[in-house]
């Protein structure tokens, strides 16, 4: 049983090749860490496939479905049709992503990553369900595209930012739009000091913890494999940052995750 503060990974991809040799071993340095829930993200129909796949297999993991942009160029109507049938097939699917713009690699072309974007996040809205967002070099353009009202802090978030990298001004409209930021290594680097900053300043009511994984490794780790075992790294940073304890960090954002992934049971946590 963990000593730890107990935490959840909003972001993770244990399906993917990186993880085939040890995956089992992956998960259990997750939960000795502290780690209860660990979100798998889809990227595409077979990816949602593997990740629903696993998270059938481990009470510990949950999973989003979607067509991620740089895979924008195989969306299609099937393909809306094809993760209705992922999220009726399972109360393990949580949510809709990772869906949004990536205009850093352009891997596919931006209407193409802005029609595939707004089909999905329409049939999140038609499921009631979140959306995991990812956005490159584009969130000006993101902004445009989501609903500009407010969302009542009464209702559940809409959705999250996954690797929130923009400025201080667009962490707050997101915020006041209904979304939560997420937040993972990155803050933990040298030179990231304007995210850290809005870590900082922003209501640690309005973050979730993420790690990418198997991407972007906080420090001592980067440039390594990332796995969710070292969320605590993360958590630890934002503790620092706001010179909070990090029991205070672990419960805020997990109840913030569980505010997110509405459809989790939370009586079985």
């Amino acid at each position: 049983m963990s000593l730890h503060p107990l935490l959840w990974d909003t972001h993770a991809h244990l399906q993917d090749s990186e993880f085939a040799d040890d995956f089992d071993e992956v998960l259990g340095r997750a939960l000795v860490s502290g780690v209860q829930r660990i979100v798998l993200i889809g990227e595409t129909i077979e990816n949602s496939k593997l990740a629903l796949g696993r998270a059938q297999a481990h009470e510990a993991l949950l999973a989003t479905v979607g067509i991620h942009p740089h895979h924008a160029q195989e969306f299609c109507e099937q393909s809306l049709n094809a993760l209705r049938d992922l999220v009726r097939a399972s109360k393990k699917v949580v949510g809709i992503g990772e869906i949004g713009l990536d205009y850093h690699y352009d891997f596919a072309p931006r209407d193409q990553q802005i029609r595939a974007f707004i089909a999905q996040f329409q049939l999140a809205t038609e499921l009631g369900l979140p959306v995991v967002i990812h956005c490159r070099e584009a969130y000006s353009e993101m902004l445009e595209i989501l609903p500009q009202d407010e969302a009542p802090s009464s209702t559940p978030p809409r959705g999250v930012m996954h690797c929130f990298f923009g400025t201080q001004a667009q962490a707050e409209e997101f915020i006041r739009r209904g979304f939560l930021l997420g937040v993972g290594g990155a803050v933990t680097f040298k030179k990231t000091v304007k995210l850290q900053e809005i870590v900082r300043t922003v209501p640690l009511e309005s973050l979730v913890l993420e790690t990418d994984a198997p991407y972007m490794a906080p420090v001592p780790y980067r440039g390594k494999r990332n796995e969710p075992a070292y969320l605590r790294l993360v958590a630890e940073r934002i503790a620092q940052l706001r010179a909070i304890p990090v029991e205070e960090v672990a419960r805020t954002t997990t109840e913030n995750a569980l505010r997110l992934f509405r459809r989790v049971d939370a009586s079985r946590l």
